[in-house]
This record gives C-alpha cells, structure tokens and sequence, in this order.
C-alpha cells in the first residue's frame, strides 16, 4: 500500500523550474533514495513532501488523501513526518532537551519523555551525552542528535536530505546503522537524498534518479545503475571518475590503486576490481601544504580553469586529473593560474563506489 503519491508535481521560483512534472509513489515501509547531482531539486522535493513549502502545480497524498495546502490540519500531518537537513541546527540547551523538544511541542508528559529521550539516545548511541550542550558536539554527533530528534517522534515517514553528508566513516555507519534498524523494527517509510551511491544501494528498496528538476528513472538501484548504464554516466558527469584495484587494510578502509603511483583511500571495505568517484565540491584545495585529518592529500598542478560565474572550476594533475570546484573569491585570494601548483585532500569518506 502506498503511504506517499506523488502525482505531476512542479516547482517554480521566479519562473525558474526547479521540479518538472514529478510522479512516484513510496510504498509504506519502504526506503526510497533519491539520487541526484547538485541543483537537480532534491531538496526542493523533500521540503514539499515536509509541507514546508507549496508545490505551484500537482498533488500529494498521504495513505491515499490529498494534502490540502490551505487547510489548518498541514500541523497535525507534519507531526507524523520527522525531517533530518544536511546542516544541522540545535538549540544551545542539553542534549535531552534538544531531543525532547518535538515532545515538549506536543504536550507529552514529563515522564513518558524522559523515557523516550533516554530510549531514543541509546538507539543512536549517544547514550552518556545526556548533559552535554548540543552546540559543543563533533558533526556526527550533531547529526546523531538531529535523527534522534526526528525519531522521538515515532515517524509515520522519515525525510532525509543528504544525512551523512561530511561525517567520518564511524559516524556514518552508526547512521546507517541506525535508518536500517527504525525501518526494520518500527516499519518507518524513509525517503533519502544521497550523493552517496554505495548508500543508495545499501539501503535502498527502490530509488530514483533526479536530473535538473525530472525524474529520468524509478526502480531498483542495479536495474538504474547498471555499469553501462548511460544515466550513471550523466549524473556523474564523467568527473574525478576512477578505475583501479582496491585492497582492505587493517584498519578497515580500502586502498584503492588507480594507477599514475596514486592510491585513494576510502573508508567502505572492498577488495578487488573497482570504480571509484569523488564530487568536486568535496575536495579541499589550497595553495599552501594542508594540515588536515584527510585521508588522501596530494600536490598538483593547474592545467585547466573554467570561469563559471560564482564559481571555478579547475583541472588539476596529481598523477591523475581530478576536478575541483572553488569559489571565484578563492580563486582570487589565492591568485591561481595556468600551472600553479596546488595541493588537494580529501577524506576517505567522500570516495564512493560507481
């Protein structure tokens, strides 16, 4: 049975089109990744299905009912709906109240929150951080404190845009770990944005691949991202793409040889044949040796610049060509040029598997 319809659905910004005559349903109980590049409207979509924001055409349904955008029940379905952004935000309070907040909204007795804070940290193992101010914590455990937030609730359906975005492999897997366990033991429709392909086939049931406001295709991750597949092509827009052999190490990572004397480290596990991708945006570049905790840093040159208004993009040799994307006023402060040398990183957990 469907818990979510989404029937001809479009968004418009100032004219602008950002969602194009979307149709999909999520089944209930089903994970369903939407996957896509940057600006392909993910997030546009996911604020809609929150009833943050207005669709200018088209309809949603929930278990079968129209979602009337004018009517003074949007509060009451918005609490059957937990959302996770990319960005987290908290209050300057304690953990338990950060988590306990949705319930405190509600009216729930102090009790029956008490219980539930402290159930609903253990679930995402932050069990401990009771005390702690939220503003203080690392990124993962942030975020471990925002899906905390969402699941105390007890979600008919869990909305995420893009929840591990920049986390290290641990709290990544504790992530992970914790969306499969509340959609097998609690049976909680997730609907995922994710750059992460090796997550979308990890845990999704079905996904979808949206490019520049559409969706191109619905269905299974193998039958979407097949190897010859033309789709996985455009979306990875054929940048920082790279073939090799990977090896496990000791500490649980993969060593990925690629060839040109480069090895990429990546922090899921895999052994043997490999085709790896790292988004532009992910790597760091500086005209300066880094100090970072990034697993992979190297030194190149420019060999390529294209002015992209707010942005630049570059091409830079380090054994192999990688793709990176900086603003123009970067660009500027650091008074790059044709055969600049400049130096990259990135971390393990920004490589993923195609």
């Amino acid at each position: 049975m469907s818990l979510i319809e989404v029937q001809r659905l479009c968004k418009e910004y100032s004219g602008r089109q950002v969602l194009k005559d979307i149709s999909f349903e999520v089944q209930r109980g089903e994970i369903f990744v939407l996957v896509g590049p940057n600006g392909a409207g993910k997030t546009t979509l996911l604020r809609i299905l929150d009833l943050l924001e207005d669709p200018t055409r088209g309809m949603i349904r929930i278990d079968g009912a129209a979602i009337d955008y004018l009517a003074q029940n949007r509060v009451t379905l918005r609490r059957r709906i937990g959302m996770v952004f990319q960005k987290t935000v908290l209050f300057n309070t304690t953990v338990s109240k950060n988590v306990a907040y949705p319930l405190n909204v509600k009216g729930e007795n102090e009790r029956e929150t008490e219980k539930r804070v402290k159930e609903t940290l253990k679930i995402v193992q932050l069990e401990g951080f009771e005390n702690k101010n939220a503003l203080k914590l690392s990124g993962g455990e942030a975020q471990r404190v925002a899906l905390a937030q969402s699941l105390i609730i007890k979600p008919d359906l869990l909305l995420l845009d893009e929840p591990t975005a920049n986390l290290d492999p641990r709290n990544l897997s504790i992530v992970e770990e914790v969306l499969s366990w509340t959609n097998r033991e609690d049976k909680t429709t997730i609907i995922m944005a994710t750059h992460n392909m090796s997550q979308a086939e990890n845990l999704a049931n079905r996904a979808a691949l949206l490019m520049e406001g559409k969706i191109e295709r619905t269905g299974k991750f193998r039958e979407i991202f097949s190897s010859q597949s033309k789709l996985l092509a455009d979306f990875a827009r054929l940048e920082n793409i790279f073939q090799g052999v990977s090896r496990i190490t000791e500490e649980g990572t993969s060593i990925i040889s690629v060839g040109e004397g480069l090895d990429i480290e990546a922090a899921f596990r895999k052994s043997g044949n490999t085709t790896i991708y790292v988004r532009p945006e992910d790597i760091i570049l500086s005209a300066q040796p880094l100090v970072s905790s990034a697993r992979n840093a190297f030194k190149g040159k420019i060999t390529e610049i294209t002015d992209s208004g707010p942005v630049v993009k570059l091409k830079v040799k380090a054994g192999k060509d990688f793709t990176v994307q900086v603003t123009k006023r970067s660009f500027n402060e650091m008074q790059l040029n044709l055969d600049s040398s400049v130096f990259l990183a990135f971390k393990a957990s920004s490589v993923q598997i195609v």
